[in-house]
C-alpha cells in the first residue's frame, strides 16, 4: 500500500468544484479544504507505487482548476487508530 499527502493550489473560485472532482478519483480517500499556503489537501491510498504515479501524473492533471501540487509520499504510517485496534484485541 502506498500512501501520500497531496498539497494542492487551485484557481480562484474553484476550490469546491476541484475538491468534489478529486474526491471522485480512485485512489483519493479524503480531500480537505484548508486555510494557509495550500487550498486543498488530498490523501491518496493506492495499491502500489505505479498506481500512485498514475494518479498524480495522469488523473490529477486531468482535473481542471488545479494550479500546482506537491506530493509527499509517506514512508511509514503512524496511527493511533491502528494502535488502539491492535491493543484492544483480546485484552
Amino acid at each position: 500500500m502506498q500512501n501520500a499527502v497531496i498539497l494542492i493550489n487551485v484557481e480562484k473560485g474553484r476550490i469546491r468544484g476541484v475538491a468534489e472532482r478529486l474526491a471522485e478519483l480512485d485512489g483519493i480517500s479524503e480531500v480537505y479544504s484548508t486555510c494557509g499556503r495550500y487550498d486543498l489537501i488530498a490523501i491518496a491510498r493506492t495499491r502500489d507505487f505505479e498506481s500512485l504515479a498514475a494518479l498524480v501524473t495522469e488523473r490529477l492533471t486531468s482535473v481542471e482548476g488545479i494550479r500546482d501540487t506537491e506530493t509527499l509520499n509517506a514512508m511509514q504510517v503512524h496511527s493511533r487508530h491502528d494502535l488502539d485496534a491492535m491493543f484492544s484485541v483480546g485484552l
